[in-house]
């Protein structure tokens, strides 16, 4: 929370950051892909979805990037053969290829919404910010060393 200087600000109830992650399976023979959102980066919960793609027909192995998780006896005992790929190989990784086209798709609805300043402020220019960031204008003073 924002507060002019000298002001201890406090809260009703602590604001909590909630990240989603997504787990992705390609089959680069086939063309196939799976995908997943999950709460966390657990071994337990990435074996349960990992253990339900393994089920797919068409799935015949794994190709781990050497990620701690993938290391876990949860993800161990899926039933699939595992190809380990040497460290620091990302360029060979068929999913961190599919991360690198999802931010080149990325780019353009950046750039679009860059260009239209008013499709950001109808996103994110809630008045309490406006008003805390002319309060701030007003109450700051630059001074140079």
């Amino acid at each position: 929370m924002w507060a002019p200087r000298g002001m201890t600000v406090t809260r009703a109830t602590q604001i909590n950051r909630t990240y989603t992650y997504m787990a992705v399976a390609l089959d680069p023979r086939m063309g196939r892909l799976w995908w997943a959102w999950q709460a966390n980066m657990k071994s337990e919960g990435m074996a349960r979805i990992w253990g339900g793609w393994a089920e797919e027909p068409g799935i015949d192995g794994w190709v781990w990037d050497g990620a701690g998780g993938h290391k876990s006896q949860d993800m161990q005992a899926i039933a699939a053969p595992q190809v380990v790929q040497p460290p620091y190989t990302p360029e060979r990784n068929p999913v961190e290829c599919s991360f690198q086209e999802l931010r080149r798709a990325l780019e353009p609805i950046l750039q679009a919404w860059q260009a239209d300043p008013a499709r950001v402020r109808q996103l994110c220019s809630w008045g309490w910010i406006r008003d805390t960031l002319t309060i701030l204008a007003d109450d700051t003073q630059v001074t140079q060393s």
